[in-house]
């Protein structure tokens, strides 16, 4: 009977799912529907605005043409009539004086006829008729304000929907990921001229693979690139990966998605642990100030969605259940007496970290380095075989040390205010950089036999730390170059 009823509860359960999914379906349909309607209504506006607007450019056009016809026509007229007004008063002219040669040619008095030859001579040689230009100031032709609308009117005729733009496609192969930033490179099957701009979209992920239905991260869009590629910039990689797909778009219509495609982009990301921190120190979750007061600045949060743990290396974090396990010191545990340390939630067991730390350098000490979690609660940071760090010293004169197993070597170099550690578990080496200028300031070679964490330790000051880093690629030509080479510092190992 119990299971029956356990049977039918998960049939049941099974199909009030399925009601759901449909029910969600069908809303989706009528919501679809809707748009469609309105979508339908705002491309015919949109056509008729175009097709206004077209007639607009025509209206225009034709009226500028006609009064350039216009303006020709009245001013070959005015010339043409001058110069026919004047042809008719020369004419006139013309004709008087030849009225006058003919009648003395007509007479029989022999009186005066020399003097009046004499006078139609002069008349004629002074006449308008022989100063006159008998070829038009202005043609006649009006062929060329003539307009030869075939080429416009095939254009016209051509006139048709933009085609919806191609899909395109990412390299995987050309896309790069490294000092934190991603650059993604698309192809599209062939050149399309009437595209406009590509809109990319981008979110983080856990998930190795395509996206899935329900992720804890929305996408963010990036409009208006013109290029086939993109570069983001600024990023800080609090998890393994990052899904893209891109579309094309033309002034009108934008295209399909690409099919997502998921880059890794897996840093080295950890909180502070409170739980394991001297009392003195005011713990956030990636700063630490000290506070002489002790004991009355803790405010270790209750609920805390991390998914890293003090358990677990990062390579295996993103496999772990978001649930924080319990941490692996407890308060009764935590750092005392002149160990004014706090630990990292996260260990390292494997592969390359890097990290950053900002610090007060007017701290009267400070540290940074990595340990083993074995390490004593009274035990100070380079002080013991489970910890190597570098130590600021700015209580009587200034120095920098690095320090393992008691033992200390001076750093001959600038104090910078961020300092980049730098982990290789697997080959033991853990290197300290200016993180400006990615100068090396010390290098422990050594055999890690357990898994560490990284350690800080502040007296009279504050730091706070940079994680979701990736290894700089400066960081990592420098350590290929000198892996060759033996460690100066080998005393200290």
């Amino acid at each position: 009977m119990g299971d029956q009823k356990e049977s039918l509860r998960k049939i049941t359960h099974t199909l009030a799912m399925k009601n759901e999914e449909i029910s969600n379906f069908v809303c989706t349909l009528k919501q679809s529907l809707d748009n469609l309607e309105a979508n339908s209504s705002r491309v015919q506006e949109d056509l008729e605005s175009e097709f206004t607007s077209l007639h607009s450019v025509l209206d225009e056009m034709k009226e500028n043409m006609v009064t350039r016809i216009k303006q020709e026509r009245a001013s070959r007229t005015y010339e043409l009539q001058s110069q026919l007004s004047a042809c008719s008063k020369a004419l006139e002219s013309s004709e008087e004086l030849l009225e006058l040669a003919n009648q003395t040619l007509c007479s029989s008095a022999t009186d005066g006829f020399n003097q009046a030859a004499k006078d139609i001579k002069d008349s004629v040689t002074m006449a308008p008729a022989f100063r006159l230009s008998l070829k038009a100031k202005a043609s006649d032709n009006m062929s060329h304000l003539m307009v030869d609308f075939s080429q416009e009117r095939g254009v016209l005729q051509g006139l048709k929907f933009l085609p919806v733009p191609a899909t395109p496609e990412i390299q995987v192969s050309e896309c790069q990921v490294c000092d934190n930033t991603v650059t993604v490179v698309w192809t599209l099957p062939e050149p399309d001229s009437k595209i406009d701009h590509y809109i990319l979209e981008h979110r983080r992920t856990n998930h190795e693979g395509p996206p899935r239905i329900r992720e804890d991260y929305p996408w963010m869009v990036l409009e208006g690139i013109r290029e086939l590629e993109y570069t983001l910039t600024g990023l800080r990689f609090d998890t393994r990966f990052m899904t893209f797909r891109v579309k094309a778009c033309n002034k009108a219509v934008a295209g399909e998605f690409s099919e997502p495609v998921t880059l890794e982009t897996h840093a080295f990301t950890f909180k502070l642990d409170a739980a394991s921190s001297h009392q003195n120190l005011k713990v956030d979750d990636l700063s630490v100030e000290w506070d002489s007061c002790g004991g009355k600045i803790q405010d270790i949060r209750k609920e805390k969605t991390r998914t890293n743990s003090p358990m677990h290396s990062p390579a295996r974090s993103a496999l772990m259940s978001p649930k924080r396990a319990p941490t692996a010191r407890p308060g009764r545990d935590r750092f005392t007496a002149e160990s004014y340390t706090v630990l990292a939630d996260t260990m390292i067991d494997a592969g390359q970290q890097y990290w950053e730390v900002r610090f007060d350098k007017e701290s009267k000490a400070f540290a940074v380095g990595v340990a083993l979690r074995s390490l004593g609660k009274f035990d100070q940071l380079g002080k013991s075989s489970a910890s190597w760090c570098i130590h600021l010293n700015n209580w009587l004169q200034q120095s920098l040390t690095a320090k393992h197993n008691n033992k200390a070597r001076t750093l001959d170099c600038a104090i910078p205010n961020t300092i980049g550690v730098y982990v290789n578990y697997d080959e033991g080496v853990l290197s300290f950089y200016n993180s400006k200028t990615k100068q090396l300031m010390h290098t422990f070679k050594t055999k890690f036999q357990q898994p560490i964490i990284p350690a800080f330790m502040v007296w009279n000051g504050s730091f706070s730390v940079l994680t979701g880093l990736q290894v700089p690629s400066l960081v990592q030509s420098g350590q290929r170059k000198n892996s060759g080479t033996s460690s100066s510092n080998a005393s200290l190992t």
